[in-house]
């Protein structure tokens, strides 16, 4: 037993001559495995904000996992869709007024592979539409004979014109999303949330430092085996003026350092910003819509003449045969 204690008294002369991150390491590996004896609390006010900024760090990354696909242009590209260079070559509007000065199949076929005058068209759903669309709607037209046109050849066409449209206004509500919605959680999340860690982290450091030099000065050892805590550690008024004074200035640390924590995490919490962003993310994506429902509105109808249009023409040649 003797053998024990003075062993344990070897560690603690050790842990005297340490250096800060030695002692705190020290410290914290006694606390792993059970053997300090008095460690420091934190107020359960303190404990509470940690808490809620572990929550409000959990919030952000779970949304930002999700919302940060409005950077990516073709999260919503189907990946089975195989378009060549000269499909991604011009804008289906584009596309379109060359074709209507085309006279001949052959010039038709031109203006639909017409090299490209500026970057590739965005690969996004409603672009794969509108390029599909107007492809068919060409398809349909080549190969019509009859008189006037092919009603669903320009149904498709029309359709092509509206889905473009309706890609560049998600296009344009991505971009709102990035700036309005996704810098701001994104700074929260790597600055603001970043200074809280930090700051905890300091608490803890100066915690562990505190009760590091309580132990020493206590004379605290580790025990091995079934060996009993030492009964004769010197109380705080039988510490040394030296000893005394150095626990008061880790005290001081310890409580600048939770004061400062403290301070950091309300403001993180009690920041608009998250709020103001995510009204943000909304008001992007009402406004997307609301333009969507425009488009449509537009489109419906004129899809629909042309449906009742054909649907007479159908009639009225069943009716004379």
């Amino acid at each position: 037993m003797d053998n024990f204690k003075a062993f344990g008294n070897s560690l603690s002369s050790i842990g005297q001559q340490f250096t800060p991150f030695a002692s705190r390491t020290f410290q914290y590996t006694k606390e792993q495995l059970g053997q300090a004896e008095d460690k420091t609390q934190l107020p359960p006010d303190y404990i509470d904000l940690e808490k809620r900024v572990d929550a409000l760090k959990q919030v952000h990354q779970k949304m930002l996992t999700v919302t940060s696909q409005y950077s990516h242009e073709a999260y919503d590209y189907p990946a089975n869709i195989k378009e060549s260079f000269s499909d991604l070559g011009r804008t289906v509007s584009e596309k379109v007024q060359l074709l209507s000065t085309a006279t001949s199949p052959a010039e038709a076929q031109a203006a639909l592979t017409a090299p490209p005058t500026a970057k590739p068209q965005p690969k996004t759903f409603s672009h794969a539409i509108a390029r599909a669309s107007l492809t068919s709607s060409q398809l349909l037209h080549q190969q019509h004979t009859g008189t006037g046109e092919d009603p669903l050849a320009t149904a498709l066409e029309k359709y092509a014109l509206a889905s473009e449209r309706l890609g560049e206004t998600r296009l344009s509500q991505d971009a709102q999303i990035q700036s309005r919605y996704l810098a701001g959680w994104s700074t929260t999340l790597n600055t603001n949330l970043m200074f809280a860690t930090r700051a905890r982290k300091n608490v803890e450091k100066a915690r562990l430092t505190l009760d590091s030099v309580k132990s020493r000065a206590k004379g605290s050892t580790w025990k091995i085996g079934s060996a009993s805590p030492r009964d004769d550690h010197p109380t705080t008024e039988e510490l040394s003026p030296e000893a005394q004074e150095e626990i008061e200035k880790a005290e001081d640390e310890f409580v600048t350092q939770t004061e400062e924590a403290v301070s950091v995490m309300k403001n993180v919490l009690d920041t608009p910003e998250p709020l103001r962003n995510l009204a943000e993310l909304v008001a992007a994506q009402l406004e997307y819509h609301k333009k969507a429902a425009e488009i449509l509105s537009e489109l419906a109808p004129v899809i629909e003449g042309l449906q009742v249009e054909q649907e007479a023409n159908y009639r009225k040649s069943r009716e004379s045969a």
